[in-house]
């Protein structure tokens, strides 16, 4: 897995620009939620070591996060080839972030939501 740290200056014209798989997780370092969905995102990215994880800081002023509309954190994007596939608002398992992953691999599991 290829982990950028997290980051404030992405914009939605290099989101697009991002070859093959990515997930965009969109939170903060103090969020409890965030905090929480931590080990499920690890334990579900260890199948999928392709996947790009980019961490967005997110906050009022935050162009990223209200360009893809976030409201809750955290906020996973699920992107192939720069387009959404899938995304969760506050994931609680580890199979729902997976069953996201298998749609951005095109895998018939279903889509995410």
């Amino acid at each position: 897995m290829d982990e950028t740290g997290s980051t404030d200056e992405l914009t939605q014209d290099e989101v697009a620009a991002i070859s093959g798989p990515a997930l965009i997780e969109f939170g903060t370092s103090w969020c409890g939620h965030c905090a929480a969905a931590q080990p499920l995102i690890a334990a579900a990215l260890d199948a999928y070591p392709q996947v790009r994880r980019i961490k967005v800081e997110d906050g009022p002023g935050r162009r990223l996060g209200r360009q893809y509309r976030v409201k809750l954190w955290p906020t996973l994007v699920f992107l192939r080839d720069g387009q959404e596939t899938a995304r969760l608002v506050r994931p609680a398992d580890v199979a729902s972030i997976a069953q996201a992953l298998a749609c951005m691999e095109g895998s018939p599991k279903g889509l995410a939501q």
